[in-house]
């Protein structure tokens, strides 16, 4: 039976409600995170990624909206990992946890609401295709850090996402690139954004508007770790119509090859070499097979 944390105790998932009234659902007043559990088969576990590191971003964006979780990341961590070993899962999982403001008020303001927490969790493979996906330039810009902070997982501001990546499906592609309002690349609907040039993998600034993504962070980790050099630079549009390499990464989307981008090929309109190398062992950590990164995961027993 799927189930939620909420209100301090274990629930249902289909008891785990709110009033239509709900500052939260009006104004979009909630910050949430998103968070992957990968489980082994061979091994018979069940390992969340990043698990510290995703509640310890939760909390700066819940301090950045003014939300007080009510709980503090240890604790989180501990619900968190309740929450999966009651509902004994046997494959890979995305865990949501989430705090909004909570009273059922009508007014523009992010003082004197009750705050409120939950986390639920559910069954998830791949987001977005890893043979290659086409995605398309938004016309859409990426929300600007003085409007809507970016590095905020804030729920009213992924409208921005929806707006864009609906555009993009309904105009046959499977994603969106945002830019800044200065032109420079940003980043995926939803998901960090990273090329490949001349044997660098190059990957925009958390300043361009994106967020502090924690598998941006993990990337740049693995492709130093195999010799491979890393700049964090602004971008331009163009520059993605001649890159060797192009892929989006994130919890939800993993890794995402692009091959076609404005229907213009990436390289040869294949997945290639470097990207699927870091994608090979990506896969292979998260699931706990890289003992060197094995400080990344928190098993669920």
């Amino acid at each position: 039976m799927p189930l939620a944390y909420f209100k301090n105790e274990f629930v249902p998932l289909d008891q785990a409600t709110v009033s239509v009234a709900t500052h939260g659902l009006n104004y979009g007043t909630g910050c949430f995170e998103g968070i992957r559990a990968y489980y082994n088969e061979a091994q018979g576990k069940l390992y969340i990624l990043k698990l510290r590191e995703h509640y310890e971003r939760f909390v700066r964006s819940c301090s950045i909206m003014r939300i007080d979780p009510g709980h503090s990341v240890d604790e989180m961590i501990t619900q968190t990992v309740e929450l999966l070993r009651r509902q004994n899962f046997h494959q890979d999982v995305y865990i949501r946890p989430l705090a909004f403001k909570a009273d059922p008020v009508i007014k523009v303001t992010l003082e004197g609401i009750h705050d409120e927490f939950a986390v639920f969790a559910v069954p998830m493979g791949d987001y977005l295709p890893t043979n290659g996906i086409h995605v398309m330039i938004s016309a859409w810009r990426r929300l600007e850090d003085n409007a809507i902070p970016s590095r905020a997982k804030v729920t009213g501001s992924y409208v921005n996402t929806a707006l864009a990546v609906t555009d993009a499906h309904l105009a046959g592609f499977d994603d969106a690139i945002f830019l800044t309002e200065s032109g420079h690349v940003a980043e995926g609907s939803a998901a960090n954004l990273f090329m490949v040039r001349d044997g660098t993998l190059v990957t925009p600034a958390v300043s361009d508007n994106i967020l502090e993504g924690i598998t941006r962070n993990i990337i740049m980790l693995l492709a130093r770790d195999q010799g491979l050099p890393v700049s964090v630079r602004p971008i331009d549009r163009t520059e993605l119509y001649v890159c060797d390499e192009l892929f989006l990464v994130g919890t939800g989307v993993q890794i995402s090859p692009v091959t076609r981008i404005d229907h213009r090929n990436v390289g040869p309109g294949t997945v290639g070499p470097v990207t699927e190398h870091i994608h090979s062992r990506y896969r292979q950590a998260v699931r706990g097979d890289v003992p060197e990164y094995l400080d990344w995961l928190t098993l669920v027993n």
